[in-house]
């Protein structure tokens, strides 16, 4: 059995095996993880982070046709990115040592779940709202449902998602997934003659439907539009006349990065009045687009 000294380490691992498992974004299991190192900035301190460099080009050689001339030279440019990954932490949760003592891993199990739970939420959550575009414009579409008018919205058609398809632009082997909320998904639920079948099935643990060339998955968190088609900021209340949208992104457009996980444990040992532990997490996370392109959103109009 781990010594009350190891109870950190134990921990942690448990904490990064949960939280991989727990509030699950499947939208984001195609993204790979970026191949580049995590810099620990001032690490223990109270400004510590996670930093990254991403290597960025938008070069593109000049082609010539036909050419009979001494061929020029062309200089290839490209930058570094610099990016601070997001920083979760959970409050401090006291156990009784009472609660700890043996430390079986059922024990550490019923003591983490709810805060790699916690962290998955916020962090998926924040990617979800990172993703979806700001605002309606050319690379960046917003487009309204146009459905049956029920609850004072408008329902999600088919027509819809085609329509967000075609206003995106994107490329023909572009791999595009698009998130519904909760409202959208529930909309193509009741249109079991199109939908409803592909949809249960799915939720069984088959892939991702295909509808008119997206993956289409549902996720609880989408970010919130006004009715002007503005997203708000994350983590802002939403209005009477707010609503969850649903969003889309180009898959080769996204980059996702997992940093460190830490856990802090304060044993009960050196608290003699009430004999508890104290512990919790720290986790580092992003996950954005590498442009402000090739996303777009469908919000439901409220007419």
């Amino acid at each position: 059995m781990p010594s009350i000294a190891n109870f950190p380490e134990v921990w942690s691992n448990r904490f990064i095996r949960q939280i991989s498992s727990a509030a699950k974004a499947p939208w984001l299991d195609g993204i790979a993880e970026l191949d580049v190192d995590v810099s620990v900035i001032n690490e223990g301190s109270i400004s510590e982070k996670n930093k990254i460099f991403v290597p960025s080009s938008t070069f593109e050689p000049d082609v010539l046709i036909n050419n009979s001339a001494a061929l020029a030279e062309q200089a290839y440019t490209d930058l570094n990115i610099e990016l601070t990954l997001d920083k979760y932490q959970t409050k401090s949760t006291t156990l009784s040592d009472d609660q700890v003592i043996g430390a079986s891993f059922s024990k550490i199990d019923d003591a983490i779940r709810a805060h790699s739970i916690a962290i998955a939420k916020k962090k998926y959550a924040k990617a979800a709202h990172a993703l979806a575009p700001q605002t309606n414009g050319a690379s960046t579409p917003v487009v309204a449902t146009t459905g049956t008018l029920t609850g004072g919205k408008r329902q999600l058609t088919y027509a819809d998602i085609v329509a967000l398809k075609s206003a995106m632009k994107a490329e023909q082997d572009d791999e595009v997934v698009l998130v519904l909320c909760l409202d959208h998904w529930n909309n193509l639920l009741l249109d079991r003659q199109n939908f409803g079948n592909q949809l249960i099935d799915y939720n069984a643990g088959k892939p991702a439907p295909m509808i008119a060339g997206f993956e289409v998955y549902s996720y609880v968190n989408n970010p919130y539009y006004s009715n002007a088609g503005a997203k708000l900021a994350f983590g802002s209340a939403p209005g009477g006349t707010d609503f969850q949208g649903s969003f889309a992104f180009v898959k080769s457009n996204v980059g996702k990065k997992t940093g460190i996980t830490k856990a802090y444990f304060t044993p009960a040992a050196i608290d003699t009045i009430n004999q508890t532990n104290k512990l919790n997490f720290r986790h580092y996370f992003m996950a954005l687009p590498f442009t402000a392109t090739k996303c777009g959103a469908i919000i439901s109009a409220q007419s």
